[in-house]
C-alpha cells in the first residue's frame, strides 16, 4: 500500500492556549495586601516638560561651541504621560487573569486533512511520551518570579505574587525564583504547575487570577505599557502616551503573554550568548538585541523542526520537542507560503 505523502498545509493557524487579559495597576500599602477595598486605581496623568538636548548631533556641531549653545537654547517642550503611586501608598498591585486551554491537537483552521491528521498524531504522541509537565513548570515559574512585571520589578524592596484558582491561593516571593534559569518545581510551585498541566492537557478548565504586589516606595513612578506614537510631528501631540483601560493604568496583554512564554533556553549557543531564556518565537526573535537566535540556516527554527517532524517523521530531540509545542501553544499563523 502506497504511503500518503504529507505536505505542509498552506492555511494553518492555532489559537493561543495561554489566554491572558490586560493587567491593571492599583496602588496601596504593603501592610494592606489582604484588604482589597483599600486599593485604588493608578491614574495616567499628563506632564508638560522642557527637556535638555540629549540626541546625537551631526559631526562638527559638537566641536563648535556656538552651534552647541544655539541648540541648547532651543526650547525642547514636550507633553508626556506619566504614572506614579500616590504619596500615601508604597506598593503597586498588578492584576490580570489567565485562561489555560487544551485541545492543542486541533488547529483553529487547516485546509489539508492529511496534514492535520499527521500533526494531530505528532501532538498526541508528544502528550503521551513527554506530557506538558516541563512546559507547565516553566509557565508556573514565570508567574512566581514576577517576570511579567517588567520594569516595575527593578529595585523593588519586596515582591509577592498571589495566584488564585477556584478557592485555592498560592503565594510566592518573587526573589526566591531566578529569571535566568529554571529549577525543579516543588511545594506550591509544583501544585500550580500541575494545575496548568491539567489545562494544557485538556483534562480540566483552568482560570487563574494573578495579583502581584511590588513594594516600591511612596510616590514612586510605575511603568504601564507605552502606546505606539505613529505621528509625533502633529501639533499638540503627546510624545509619550501610556496605556490605560477604563481610566486605570495597565500593561498590554501582549506584554504579559511575552513574559509568560519566556521559557526558551534551548536555542543554539544559549550558553555563549548569555541572554538567558528568551520568548518562544518561530525564529527566536529578540527585538531588544536585534537578533534572531534560531536562524533557518541552523535548522533549529520552528518551521524546519515542525516540517521535519510532521512531513518527514524526523522527531527532534526532547528539548526541541518542548520548543515546538510551546510555539503551538503561543499560537499564530503557520501555513506554508505559496511560491
Amino acid at each position: 500500500m502506497t504511503k500518503t505523502t504529507v505536505t505542509t498545509a498552506s492555511v494553518l493557524a492555532f489559537e493561543r492556549k495561554l489566554a491572558n487579559s490586560d493587567a491593571q495597576m492599583f496602588a496601596g500599602n504593603w501592610h494592606e495586601i489582604n484588604e482589597p477595598a483599600k486599593w485604588v486605581p493608578v491614574e495616567v496623568k499628563e506632564k508638560a516638560v522642557r527637556g535638555t538636548i540629549s540626541n546625537r548631533m551631526k559631526t562638527g556641531s559638537t566641536t563648535d561651541p556656538a552651534k552647541l549653545d544655539a541648540e541648547i537654547q532651543k526650547p525642547n517642550l514636550q507633553r508626556v504621560d506619566v504614572a506614579a503611586l500616590p504619596f500615601n501608598a508604597d506598593t503597586l498591585k498588578l492584576r490580570f487573569t489567565l485562561r489555560v486551554l487544551g485541545n492543542l491537537s486541533s488547529p483553529s483552521v487547516c485546509n489539508d486533512q492529511v496534514y492535520q491528521a499527521a500533526m494531530a498524531a505528532v501532538i498526541d504522541g508528544y502528550r503521551t511520551e513527554q506530557g506538558f509537565g516541563t512546559l507547565a513548570a516553566r509557565y508556573a515559574e514565570n508567574l512566581a518570579n514576577g517576570r511579567f512585571l517588567w520594569r516595575n520589578r527593578i529595585g523593588a524592596e519586596d515582591i509577592a505574587v498571589h495566584v488564585t484558582h477556584n478557592n485555592r491561593c498560592w503565594v510566592f516571593r518573587a526573589d526566591d525564583y531566578s529569571l535566568r534559569e529554571f529549577g525543579q518545581p516543588a511545594g506550591d510551585l509544583a501544585q500550580l504547575a500541575a494545575v496548568i498541566e491539567e489545562g494544557l492537557s485538556g483534562n480540566a478548565s483552568v482560570l487563574l487570577t494573578v495579583e502581584a504586589f511590588v513594594r516600591l516606595g511612596e510616590g514612586q513612578e510605575v511603568f504601564p505599557s507605552q502606546e505606539l506614537v505613529l505621528d509625533a510631528s502633529r501639533d499638540n501631540k503627546k510624545s509619550k502616551i501610556l496605556y490605560q483601560t477604563g481610566g486605570v493604568a495597565a500593561l498590554h496583554s501582549q506584554k504579559i503573554g511575552n513574559a509568560l512564554r519566556t521559557i526558551d533556553d534551548w536555542y543554539p549557543q544559549a550558553s555563549e550568548l548569555e541572554l538567558g531564556p528568551i520568548a518562544v518565537e518561530p525564529y527566536g526573535s529578540v527585538t531588544s538585541k536585534g537578533k534572531a537566535c534560531r536562524q533557518p540556516g541552523q535548522k533549529m527554527d520552528f518551521y524546519t523542526l515542525l516540517d521535519n517532524w510532521v512531513t518527514k517523521d524526523k522527531k527532534p530531540d526532547a528539548v526541541q520537542q518542548h520548543y515546538v509545542m510551546a510555539t503551538l501553544i503561543r499560537g499564530g499563523v503557520f501555513g506554508a507560503k505559496g511560491e
